[in-house]
């Protein structure tokens, strides 16, 4: 029974969740707790041959106690470095559960990152042996396998190695026959529980590389104590232990997802790996979810997809968002609707907000976001939708959970109280500062570092916020992203580009404006909303950057996105918009693999569109920038 989070007290401007008892413990504890309270039920769910297929918790354990032997057999010890580069899929599970059972050391790898970035993760963390999920995989360690003295092995969750004897390369189904043989014959596998039992609370489960949107990429060390309490604590605080059902989506290379599948499989929800992100929306359809966690990227695009319904249905939805909002502004603060609202929301509901929850699976209880902060006005609009969307905050170095909305407790614009023996406070300059169980010990091989980043066991989260009088805690921006005008205006960029991106004809903004006499944007239109509008208004183009170009389009997006800041100071409104053409992706670099966008990169890359804003009177400036080679930094 979930008991719900604990009352958050105040003391000397620090907030903090009332301590509750949970004991230290271990993800191996957890991870052989769970499959002996659900040996029956479905661990994961994976799709293939068109179908979807279940692991109960017993066949799992069996699986990973093949796998845990087979690396015994080669020469695998505790303590060992071991990389897992994939994306979502069961052989990621596999792996993360052999390694830590077998005392070993786990070295996530985002699939998304080229062969350059990937040989400064393995190398640093002087990893032995690297399971890779397919051929793309596979091919950008061997480009790098000559600066990797360190690998010894690759493990291939696909069947086929590709390399006619080189045993470089094995298959995961060859190690797990392997291991079971080991096993039968009494050779390997004997000591599998004394293994996971041996790991203490303090002993390093992982090492997560991140460095944001720029810089070098640092080691995040996390014990098995710090994900443990996060998990509990979790649990504690939000009913996910009422859920059967859940769809994991974000890369498990992200402590977000990782830890929330840690959570969900201790509570017996069965878990089912996305196909791919471009599945999602047919897979929360087939799975039918009560449970899922994801990104705004995920939300914004969902509200896009549906505000840029054409002709008269389109209107239609436009009319159910005014009603929705108005619903929305009363039921949040606590009042009833008059009557005529009431009304006008049933009849929204039914006509246009039921077919939003029929397309995330229909029977979703609620949504977990975090990643970066969430639009209010997308909030509300799910809100009225009946879509409940819990955000929450944390980062890699904190487990990652340290705040989190719950259904009981929550409120828009903010990313909730602290979760259970968590403690907040809002250093002088503004800084969000955090201490706790799930906070580091610190990044791997950088002293300086963690010094910097641990002051008297205060995390610096580097976020700037402000907390309520409720104790609920807003970010308002990253520390090193304020921007500072010529005219010495301090502007904080993300709730303006929050307020843009709300509009159903902006996909991407990214605010300029450091050291400048004033603030302008950079926008990559919703092209799916903006060519049906561009259509209907007479203007007849083939291509995006020809749509951009037109003067009608441009005046159309000037006007859509400055509608947005009517509430903005004069010094934060910006006063001009470069449209781009292309769309921000991993692939060319601009977004982090949690699909933030990596502002150095996009300043860099649109440099002449950003002068241009600035030496011409032109409201409006559009800019064509051809496909560039992959590159960027990692995030967290």
């Amino acid at each position: 029974m979930n008991a719900g989070p604990p009352e958050t007290v105040v003391r000397d401007g620090t907030y903090a969740a009332t301590p509750l008892d949970i004991p230290a413990g271990t993800i191996t504890q957890l991870f052989l707790e769970a499959c002996a309270e659900w040996p029956a039920r479905d661990a994961f769910r994976t799709k293939e041959s068109g179908a979807w297929r279940g692991m109960s918790h017993a066949e799992l354990l069996e699986r990973v106690r093949d796998v845990a032997a087979g690396l015994e057999t080669l020469g695998q010890e505790p303590g060992d470095r071991l990389a897992i580069l994939s994306e979502n899929r069961l052989g990621w599970a596999l792996a993360d559960y052999a390694i830590m059972c077998r005392g070993a050391v786990s070295v996530p790898v985002y699939a998304t990152l080229p062969a350059s970035q990937i040989q400064y993760l393995l190398a640093d963390s002087g990893v032995r042996i690297v399971f890779v999920s397919d051929a793309e995989q596979r091919d950008k360690v061997l480009a790098i396998r000559g600066e990797l003295p360190s690998v010894e092995k690759l493990i291939a969750f696909d069947d086929d190695t590709g390399l006619d004897g080189d045993d470089y390369v094995i298959t995961l189904r060859d190690l797990m026959r392997a291991g079971a043989d080991a096993r039968a014959t009494g050779q390997a596998g004997a000591d599998f529980e004394e293994l996971a039992a041996a790991p203490e609370p303090d002993d390093l489960l992982t090492i997560l590389y991140t460095s944001g949107t720029t810089g070098t990429p640092k080691g995040v060390m996390l014990t098995h104590g710090n994900l443990f309490y996060d998990v509990e604590a979790s649990l504690i605080a939000l009913p996910l232990r009422k859920a059967r059902r859940a769809l994991s989506l974000l890369p498990l290379a992200h402590i977000f997802e990782r830890m929330l599948d840690y959570a969900l499989f201790r509570a017996g929800v069965t878990i089912s790996y996305a196909e791919s992100i471009s599945a999602v929306p047919r897979n929360m359809v087939e799975v039918k979810p009560h449970i899922v966690a994801a990104v705004p990227r995920l939300y914004e695009k969902i509200h896009a997809r549906v505000m840029a319904t054409p002709g008269i249905r389109g209107k239609l939805v436009d009319w159910a968002a005014g009603v929705g909002e108005r619903w929305a502004e009363d039921t949040l603060a606590g009042r009833e609707p008059p009557l005529a609202v009431r009304i006008r929301h049933a009849v929204a509901d039914r006509l246009v907000f039921s077919k939003v929850r029929a397309g995330v699976g229909g029977e979703l209880e609620f949504f977990i976001s975090g990643g970066a902060p969430l639009s209010a006005d997308i909030a509300r609009f799910f809100h009225a939708a009946g879509v409940l969307i819990l955000e929450g905050y944390g980062l890699s170095e904190t487990s990652p959970v340290t705040n989190v909305n719950t259904p009981e407790n929550r409120r828009i614009g903010t990313v909730g109280k602290p979760i259970p023996g968590t403690e907040v406070k809002i250093a002088d300059d503004g800084e969000i500062l955090i201490r706790g169980p799930q906070v580091m010990p610190g990044y791997y091989n950088l002293p300086e570092e963690t010094e910097a980043a641990l002051v008297d066991g205060w995390f610096h989260t580097g976020d700037i916020g402000e907390i309520d009088a409720d104790g609920f805690l807003k970010i308002t921006d990253r520390k090193k992203e304020i921007l500072v005008t010529a005219g010495g205006k301090n502007v904080a960029p993300a709730p303006i580009e929050q307020a843009a991106k709300a509009n159903k004809f902006v996909q991407e903004v990214v605010m300029v404006g450091d050291r400048k006499p004033y603030t302008v944007l950079l926008v990559v239109p919703d092209f799916n909303a903006l060519a049906p509008w561009a259509a209907a208004n007479g203007v007849r183009v083939d291509t995006e950057r020809a749509l951009i170009e037109n003067a009608t389009v441009q005046r159309k997006m000037f006007d859509e996105v400055f509608a947005c800041f009517a509430r903005l100071a004069r010094y934060q409104t910006p006063k001009k918009i470069g449209l781009l053409e292309h769309p921000f992706t991993i692939e060319s670099g601009e977004l982090t693999p949690k699909q933030s966008v990596k502002r150095r990169v996009v300043l860099e890359r649109y440099a002449d569109t950003i002068e241009a804003l600035y030496d011409t009177e032109d409201d409006v400036i559009a800019e064509f920038v051809p496909e560039q080679e992959p590159g960027g930094d990692s995030d967290d």
